[in-house]
């Protein structure tokens, strides 16, 4: 009988050097399968953290926009009262010029004011 006849099979028995050979290549794919994998993990973990920093700026985002409506809404408001109060002291200016004018082109006008003003001060006096 021959080799063949021998192992049934008609192949010869791996050498062990070529099992461990075969064996430090499965190990060293496993390794590198374990690194891909915890790589992965990062990656996930790094995709979670950033989906939530992206989740923070939205809602730092909506809260600054609504910081910045009110700003607005306040701002429109103040310019709306500045605008009528520099029309009212325009009013105001014109009437003192009127009244000033109007002085100059009656001088009695002057001493009424003035005797005006002494009968109020003798009125509060009295009271």
């Amino acid at each position: 009988m021959s080799d063949r006849s021998a192992n049934n099979s008609g192949h010869a028995e791996p050498s062990y050097s070529e099992v461990d050979v075969a064996t430090r290549r499965l190990m060293a794919a496993l390794d590198a399968l374990e690194s891909a994998v915890e790589r992965r993990r990062e990656a996930d973990r790094d995709e979670n953290e950033l989906a939530s920093r992206i989740q923070a700026l939205g809602a730092d985002r909506s809260r600054l926009a609504d910081e910045l409506d009110g700003s607005l809404v306040k701002s429109r408001r103040l310019e709306r009262a500045n605008r009528e109060i520099a029309e009212r002291l325009d009013a105001a200016i014109g009437t003192i010029r009127a009244v000033l004018d109007a002085g100059e082109e009656s001088p009695g006008l002057e001493s009424a004011l003035a005797e005006e003003d002494v009968a109020d001060e003798e009125d509060s006096e009295d009271s």
